[in-house]
C-alpha cells in the first residue's frame, strides 16, 4: 500500500493546563474518508486546526506527502496540497459563484507579489488571467454540482448550495488532502443527500478527513472512524467495529446505533 497522504503523529495541543488534543495520531489515505466523531468539546475541530496549520501543536508532528509540515503557516500547508472547509461557511457573499471559485483558483497562479483582489476591478464573470485558472474553475464548479448556479450571487443561493460552493472553492486549489469540518451542518434532508453524493464523487481523488455530527451521513461515508472524547482517542476502526464498541456506545453513540 502507498504511503498515507497525510500522517499525524501524537499531536497534542495544550491551552494552559488543558489538553484540548492529547497525543492523537491519524493517517489519511487517497480514496478513503476518515471520519472523526465525538461529543461537543471532544477536540475534533482543534485537531483539524492542528492539521491545517491554523493552530501550532504543543507537540507531535504532521506530514503531507512525506514532507514534515509541522509548524508551517496555513497558506504554506495549503500549497503543499491541503484544502479545508470550516464549521461556519467561509465564502464571499457579494460575489457570484464563479467569482468565488475563481478567487480560490487564482491563489495557485504563479504571481509575485500575489494580490488576490487585483484582478477583480477589471475582470468579472469568467474572464481569466490564464487558461489553467479557467479550467480549475470549470472543473470545481462541475464537480460540486453548481454549473447551473455559477452566475448567481453567493448570498442569494441556499445554505446547502453555499456549502457546496465552499467545497468548490477548496477543489479549485487542487488539493490532495481535504479536511471537512461539519459540511452537513444546518442542512435539510435533500441538501444533506446532495452533499453526501458530492463527497462520494470526489473521494477517489482525495484523502479526506470528515468531522460531522450527522451519524447517518458518517456511516454512509466513512471507511474509517476515530472517536474522540475529552481530547483523546477512545476508539478507532471500521464503521462496523465502532458500531459494536461498547465503550463508544456508552460515551457517544447510544443504543440506536
Amino acid at each position: 500500500m502507498p504511503d498515507a497522504l497525510l500522517c499525524a503523529q501524537r499531536l497534542t495541543k495544550r491551552f494552559g493546563g488543558l489538553a484540548a488534543v492529547n497525543e492523537v495520531s491519524i493517517d489519511l489515505w487517497r480514496n478513503r474518508i476518515h471520519a472523526v466523531i465525538g461529543p461537543n468539546g471532544a477536540g475534533k475541530s482543534t485537531l483539524t486546526h492542528l492539521l491545517s496549520g491554523d493552530l501550532p501543536p504543543s507537540s507531535g508532528s504532521v506530514s503531507i506527502g512525506g514532507k514534515d509540515v509541522t509548524g508551517w503557516a496555513p497558506e504554506k500547508i495549503s500549497r503543499q496540497g491541503l484544502g479545508r472547509s470550516y464549521q461556519k461557511t467561509n465564502i464571499f457573499l457579494p460575489f457570484t459563484v464563479w467569482d468565488n471559485v475563481r478567487l480560490a483558483a487564482q491563489s495557485r497562479e504563479a504571481q509575485s507579489p500575489w494580490n488576490p483582489f487585483g484582478w477583480f476591478s477589471d475582470t468579472r464573470l469568467g474572464a481569466t488571467n490564464s487558461i489553467a485558472t479557467h479550467e480549475r474553475c470549470e472543473k470545481a464548479i462541475e464537480l460540486s454540482g453548481l454549473k447551473d448556479r455559477q452566475t448567481a450571487v453567493a448570498g442569494s443561493i441556499s445554505h446547502g448550495e453555499q456549502r457546496q460552493l465552499e467545497i468548490a472553492m477548496t477543489l479549485a486549489t487542487e488539493p490532495r488532502v481535504l479536511l471537512l469540518d461539519e459540511p452537513l451542518a444546518g442542512m435539510g434532508v435533500a441538501e444533506a443527500e446532495r452533499m453526501v453524493a458530492l463527497l462520494l464523487a470526489i473521494k477517489k481523488d482525495h484523502a479526506m478527513l470528515l468531522v460531522e455530527h450527522d451519524m447517518d451521513a458518517v456511516f454512509a461515508l466513512a471507511d474509517q472512524l476515530t472517536v474522540m472524547v475529552n481530547g483523546q482517542v477512545i476508539a478507532s476502526g471500521t464503521p462496523a467495529e465502532i458500531r459494536a464498541d461498547a465503550g463508544v456506545q456508552a460515551a457517544y453513540l447510544g443504543e440506536e446505533h
